[in-house]
């Protein structure tokens, strides 16, 4: 922010003892405050000039300044105030808060702060640590927000699901909202979005199936959103998805007096609610508009479905974040599968716009461009993250772009006002699936440049040599699994996924530099494998069988069988204990409700829950079910479900793939190359023995900033670290209480700069629970 000069650079014209401005320092500007700023300097001219003896020739000679400086400020003004909204205003000031989910309307996770550098992130050190109240060690919870700062307060969301305002220089609590009344939530949130109007200031925070407006100076519900409040998600899809989830773990984004959000639905085979993009009015809650992910007759890509699909098929949701650009008024987002996630002879066709980078009007929703990354997916290979938008040096020329990173490992470079491939993309032929009634795409994307940062294939000759008995267990145990290159259909016979359904790439996405053009992404290499089986089985079986029957189609893709899918929930090994908390019907209950985001299953039959409960308890195993009381509800529609998705390790429960296991690669955008890449975080195990870093798992993505770091948790490790951004080199690393799956963020208070990390470990990794946010920052 520019503000009126001072004195002090006004110098004696030897002429004739009047004024003349130092040029260099006119604050011409970048901002409407650099026009108020001159016209304020214009009148202390005239001023001075008056009132200290100059001339009449002398004065008429600074009113002809005076003028010339007036008109520049109208013009200024005239430009800032019409093409600039307010927000991007506030946020071009100073990159000293970080008011948005990812730093800034772009997604950038890149800080102009360099108090904090290479000479000395070695001295860094906590400054404060606020620690959670509601971590769950059993069911483990996990924290995955990325805080955002402004006006001096910090704004963050618990490990059950409460959000809190801290003094951003202290973490001194100043205000706590709980919309579970005590009770606790279960599920994710990766953070809140904050929306002002003069005195009216908001946080937007989901929890469960509502979405909640806050007062952000006080912490309670501004009632004349929504209803008390808070608005129900499941109202205003364009059907009736009453008895479906339909929630948020992501935060929106707000364009002027819009909050456009995406979802969080079911994943199937059961019913699943579709995941259409909403506008929100900031004050009211009501839907201003909504873009049909799914489409609806008579609207493009509507074609791409079967005549029926927008009445039942649900996901292609966007659920890893916005970004927006506020000069062309463009919201862009990634999306992910349809649901089923793994059958799709029910939606045969390409599937727009699911899997899509999708470019809309951010006034209207009205689509602008799209580009799909996989057609009709079957692997549960989603666009887990929003899309960075960058710029770029592309054939000589400057050009606005978005980077659109992925599951796979793939970054696909878009113009960001077309939406075309700035580096050729080929359309190469995949494996065909031999399931009957599925019709998988002949081909996929490939993008040429830049090289994929994740491992793609799994064959004899990438089976690990960690030791010659890991490798020949490995080798074992992969006879009669089906290997190869990435996009290998689920069959009836086991096949490997690498990268696994999770990643690759994950939520946390990437980091861009803008000053030179690097973009750091981290990804997992750890591969997983799946089969199908009928969904109607062929011969009687027991209660029991039935039940894990079911928990392998519907549950799995949640709780997992080795360790969940879903941070947020508790793993097969804690379920199986829900007896010793639990009576029968309560969990008969909880299965015909749902809570939190575990989504209603009203749709299974009485015998389909009977079945669910009996797995749990350990019961069934010698009642038998006849071949049609065991039919699934989903079976028409959905006749092949997966077995779930199963780790598969070596026989110290490492992986089976060569290392590394975890990384982070800056790669040259311009160029579309990889500059460097490093193994992100190490077994500890393996530490002990004497192995460099063999990367690990990982979840939570990078900052970047301007004094040459790139900051980043993720790992298993539970490990903090900075890595230099030009060399990759590890400058630093700070050991956590549990594990930072989160993406960090940085501000400055005061002329201190401070960085923060969420560390509630858990989730996917499996690590133990934590409860803490680090804050960390120089000695005094």
């Amino acid at each position: 922010m520019v503000e009126s000069q001072p004195m002090s650079n006004v110098i004696h014209d030897g002429a004739g003892d009047c004024l003349r401005y130092r040029y260099s320092t006119l604050p011409f500007g970048r901002s409407r405050g650099a026009a108020f700023g001159t016209l304020s300097f214009a009148k202390r001219i005239w001023k001075y000039a008056t009132t200290h003896g100059c001339t009449k020739s002398q004065n008429w000679y600074y009113l002809f300044i005076m003028r010339a400086l007036l008109l520049t400020v109208s013009f200024a003004s005239v430009l800032f105030i019409g093409s600039v909204d307010p927000q991007a205003a506030a946020l071009r000031q100073s990159h000293r808060e970080w008011q948005v989910y990812g730093g800034d309307f772009a997604g950038t996770k890149y800080s102009a702060l360099d108090q904090i550098n290479r000479s000395n992130v070695s001295k860094l050190k906590p400054a404060w640590i606020y620690r959670c109240d509601d971590m769950r060690a059993r069911g483990a919870s996990t924290i995955e927000c990325n805080p955002i700062i402004v006006d001096g307060v910090m704004f963050i969301t618990t490990a059950g699901l409460k959000v809190v305002a801290l003094d951003a220089s202290t973490g001194m609590q100043r205000w706590v909202f709980d919309p579970w009344e005590g009770k606790g939530g279960r599920g994710v949130n990766r953070g809140v979005t904050y929306w002002a109007k003069g005195e009216d200031k908001r946080i937007f925070f989901v929890g469960g199936n509502f979405l909640y407006a806050i007062s952000a100076t006080s912490g309670q519900p501004i009632k004349a959103f929504g209803s008390e409040g808070k608005v129900d998600l499941r109202d205003g899809l364009d059907r009736d998805v009453f008895f479906l989830s339909v929630s948020a773990t992501s935060p929106g984004i707000v364009y002027r007096d819009l909050l456009i959000m995406g979802s969080v639905v079911g994943e199937g085979p059961a019913p699943s609610a579709p995941g259409h993009l909403r506008a929100f009015d900031v004050r009211t809650g009501k839907r201003r508009w909504i873009f049909h992910t799914i489409p609806h007759p008579g609207e493009s890509g509507y074609e791409t479905w079967p005549a029926d699909a927008w009445k039942s098929i649900g996901g292609a949701n966007s659920w890893g974040g916005l970004t927006l650009d506020l000069q062309r008024g463009l919201v862009f987002a990634g999306t992910g599968s349809p649901s089923y996630d793994h059958y799709g002879g029910n939606r045969v066709g390409q599937n727009l716009f699911a899997n899509c980078v999708l470019a809309l009007k951010a006034d209207t929703g009205e689509r602008v461009w799209h580009f799909q990354v996989v057609h009709h997916d079957l692997w549960d290979y989603d666009i887990p993250c929003a899309p960075n938008l960058v710029t770029v040096t592309h054939a000589g020329r400057r050009i606005d772009a978005v980077a659109q990173s992925g599951k796979i490992g793939h970054v696909f470079l878009l113009d960001r006002e077309t939406g075309r491939p700035l580096f050729p993309v080929e359309e190469r032929p995949v494996p065909k699936s031999e399931l009957p009634g599925e019709q998988s795409w002949p081909t996929q994307p490939f993008p040429t440049k830049p090289p994929p940062f994740a491992q793609q294939r799994l064959t004899e000759a990438d089976v690990t040599d960690l030791s010659p008995q890991s490798r020949d267990f490995v080798l074992n145990k992969l006879k009669g699994m089906v290997t190869g290159n990435i996009f290998i259909p689920p069959g009836l016979k086991p096949s490997i996924a690498l990268p696994q359904f999770n990643g690759g790439g994950e939520w946390g996405g990437g980091a861009f530099d803008p000053e030179t053009h690097l973009f750091y992404v981290n990804a997992s290499n750890e591969a997983e494998w799946i089969s199908m089986v009928p969904s109607k089985p062929r011969t009687e079986m027991t209660l029991a069988d039935l039940g894990q029957l079911l928990y392998g189609s519907i549950c799995s893709a949640c709780h997992g069988f080795d360790r969940p899918q879903n941070p947020a929930s508790p793993s097969l090994a804690s379920l199986k204990t829900v007896k010793e908390r639990l009576s029968k019907k309560q969990v008969s209950d909880l299965i015909e409700t749902g809570r939190g985001q575990m989504p209603s299953f009203a749709s299974l039959s009485v015998v389909e829950k009977r079945a669910m409960v009996s797995f749990l308890f350990g019961e069934g195993g010698s009642e038998k079910i006849s071949l049609q009381e065991a039919k699934l509800s989903f079976s028409d529609e959905i006749p092949y479900i997966a077995t779930g998705h199963h780790d598969l390790r070596d026989p110290d429960g490492f992986p089976i793939n060569k290392r590394p296991w975890g990384t982070l690669t800056a790669l040259d955008l311009d160029k579309g190359e990889i500059r460097w890449q490093e193994p992100l975080g190490t077994y500890l195990a393996l530490e002990k023995k004497g192995l460099p870093p063999t990367g690990t798992f990982n979840i939570g993505g990078p900052l970047v900033t301007a004094g040459g770091l790139v900051f980043i948790g993720a790992a298993m490790d539970e490990r903090f670290h900075a890595y230099d951004k030009g060399t990759g080199k590890l400058l630093w690393e700070f050991q956590m209480d549990a594990g930072g799956y989160a993406t960090p963020a940085t501000y400055e208070i005061g002329g201190r700069q401070y960085i923060i990390i969420a560390a509630g470990g858990g989730g996917k990794p499996e690590t133990k629970s934590g409860n803490a946010y680090y804050c960390f920052a120089l000695s005094n």
